[in-house]
Formats: C-alpha cells, structure tokens, sequence
C-alpha cells in the first residue's frame, strides 16, 4: 500500500500527492487531473493519510490497515457507493472493522474512508504489500 504522500486538503475534493514542500505551503499534485499546484498554510489545513486512525473500543485502527481490510473482504462485501444509507454504511464498516466505536466514528467519516479508498484503488494505489513500505 502506497499511502505515505497522500495528503487530503481541507476545502479541496479528492485526495493528492505531496511533490514538495515550502515554508509557506505544499506543492501538490491532484490524482484526479494529474495537475500540480501550490497550497497556502494559510489557507488550508493537510491532512497525510498515514496519520488517519480510526477509533476502535480499546485503541485506533490506522487507516491503512482499514483500507487493507476493505480490499481484503471485498469479494464477502462489496465496497458501497459513499451515497448509500448510513445504516448500510454502519453495517458494511462493522464487517469490515467490527470493534470500531460507534459512537466517535460518524457516517460521514465512513464516506469519507470511501471514497478515499475508491481514489486510491483507481489509481492502483493500494496494490500490493505492506512489507514494499
């Protein structure tokens, strides 16, 4: 799994690739368009994927080890449309993460796991194994 330059941008659809950074911002490219662009600290919060977790009952699942789940289980339970119900969502995160803490995991952080998750497996970034990191 390849999510270590991932970044997601607070006001900004869609998931990019860190190219390099500034002392003034990041210089990302969009894995939609394949386009660069510079991005202002000032104007926006990043978020690198590798430091996501989610919340479980004891501890944090971190979400690479989610993704790998979901593409794991996705022949048992096929990876729903991020604008299905958020019962249906519920039920699909808990076959997939059965201990993770309803009550701190939102159903639009489910969607949001989703569509990351759907960018990334289109762009072939969730092939192969944790051991090539």
């Amino acid at each position: 799994m390849q999510i270590k330059d991932i970044i997601a941008v607070s006001g900004v659809g869609g998931l990019s690739k860190l190219i390099n950074s500034r002392t003034n911002g990041l210089l990302l490219e969009d894995l939609d368009s394949g386009k660069t662009k510079f991005y202002s600290l000032r104007k926006h919060q990043f978020t690198p994927l590798e430091t996501v977790s989610i919340y479980t009952m004891m501890d944090t699942a971190e979400l690479k080890e989610v993704f790998a789940s979901m593409r794991n289980l996705e022949k048992e339970y096929p990876v729903p449309s991020p604008k299905d119900s958020n019962r249906l969502l519920s039920d699909y995160f808990e076959n997939i993460l059965p201990d993770y803490d309803r009550d701190r995991v939102y159903p639009s952080d489910i969607k949001k796991i989703i569509k990351w998750y759907n960018i990334l497996a289109d762009k072939g970034l969730l092939e192969g194994s944790d051991e090539e990191e």
